[in-house]
């Protein structure tokens, strides 16, 4: 059995035991009542045998052969004596069965009544009504099975309807700050070259500042093609063996002028010979994003460790931690959520797409590993683990 802690669900994995039938008292209700059809049946057939077969039924029949096929009253009795007398327990039987499958037809109808509740059900399921589905006690597992489809399906919604939100809010707000930079490149260009007389030193002030500005509308056209690109690429894995200790440095080292503008530092802690087994460009992408992420709320003059270590199970865990405003506990686990930004108030400096973290979770989760992060006293930790093979 395996829990889906997301969306609170059991799931029932198979295993070398039979799976016991949960419509168990559907099952002893069909029974019985297919049993009391042969019994009602059987039962009817003997009263009419009893009452009427006796010395009517036997009469009327001779007297049938002799009135249409001309018959003398021996010929028709011996007839009747010798064809139906002696097959009497098979005729019997024939009218049985025929009572019995007129009782089963009308009988069908109470059996259609539980896939008429279930019609209802998926009925309900379709028109997305927020209403418990009920059904009778002998489809109890059904009526279960049903409902956590609904919640399913309700909390799917919620959760596609909460992150189309933020996409829309995000795209909003990218396009409100595309035109803060765009407004200031227009207005110095204009002022250069309505001046061309300026003195050289205003005239590279403001090229210096155009080109700022220039940069950061650059940086948020990217993160319009970055939202794109998640949304239309599907991640293929091409793994091989790779020496984490040397990814992770070489990381550390262009990170360096970034790391630099903030008085930060980045330190390693790691063997020399570990290595994983992946995709190296996906799993430079995750650390790189961690790392962003990491540096772009550090507070100034700290540092980020990073720890590497393998595990007895024979994976490796990798922690990146820093000094930074604590994260919420209720927001811990929202922080991998697509377009979701830990910047509420949204500054220039740390307002990314909010997608970096969601990319990196989907990498690791396609490897097999797990991400997590912890935050407490002004720490936050991210932790990735990954398989060795």
């Amino acid at each position: 059995m395996k829990t889906d802690e997301k969306h609170g669900l059991t799931v029932k994995l198979k295993t070398g035991k039979k799976k016991k039938s949960g419509y168990a008292k559907l099952k002893l209700k069909v029974f019985f009542q297919t049993m009391g059809m042969i019994v009602l049946a059987f039962c009817i057939i003997y009263t009419l045998y009893r009452r009427f077969w006796f010395g009517r039924v036997g009469d009327w029949i001779v007297a049938f052969l002799q009135n249409v096929f001309h018959l003398d009253y021996m010929d028709a009795r011996n007839i009747y004596q010798y064809g139906m007398r002696e097959n009497l327990t098979l005729i019997i039987f024939i009218a049985v069965m025929f009572c019995f499958l007129l009782l089963f037809w009308f009988s069908l109808s109470w059996f259609t009544r539980y896939f008429n509740e279930i019609d209802a059900g998926l009925d309900k399921l379709v028109s997305g009504e927020n209403k418990e589905i009920s059904l009778s006690a002998e489809m109890a597992p059904m009526e279960q099975k049903l409902n956590v489809l609904r919640q399913t399906l309700e909390r799917r919604e919620l959760e596609a309807r909460l992150a189309e939100e933020r996409k829309n809010n995000l795209v909003m707000y990218l396009a409100h700050d595309i035109r803060t930079p765009l407004t200031s490149v227009i207005g110095y260009l204009s002022l250069l070259e309505e001046a061309p007389d300026m003195p050289v030193e205003q005239k590279a002030k403001y090229v210096h500042i155009t080109l700022e500005k220039a940069n950061r509308l650059e940086r948020l056209i990217n993160e319009f093609f970055e939202i794109t690109r998640y949304n239309i690429q599907q991640i293929v894995l091409e793994k091989e063996k790779i020496d984490l200790y040397y990814m992770l440095l070489q990381m550390v080292e262009e990170f360096y002028p970034l790391l630099a503008q903030k008085g930060n530092q980045a330190v390693l802690h790691s063997d020399e010979n570990v290595a994983v087994y992946g995709d190296p460009v996906k799993l430079a992408r995750v650390f790189n994003n961690i790392l962003k992420n990491a540096v772009a709320y550090s507070y100034n003059n700290t540092r980020i460790h990073i720890y590497v270590e393998e595990l007895l199970t024979g994976g490796v865990r990798i922690k990146f931690q820093n000094q930074g405003r604590t994260i919420p506990k209720e927001k811990l686990a929202s922080v991998f959520d697509k377009f979701y930004r830990m910047d509420e108030a949204r500054t220039s400096d740390t307002g990314g797409a909010g997608l970096g973290l969601a990319i990196a979770k989907e990498i690791v989760t396609l490897h097999g590993g797990e991400i997590y992060a912890e935050s407490e006293k002004e720490r936050v930790v991210f932790v990735v683990e990954l398989p060795q093979e």
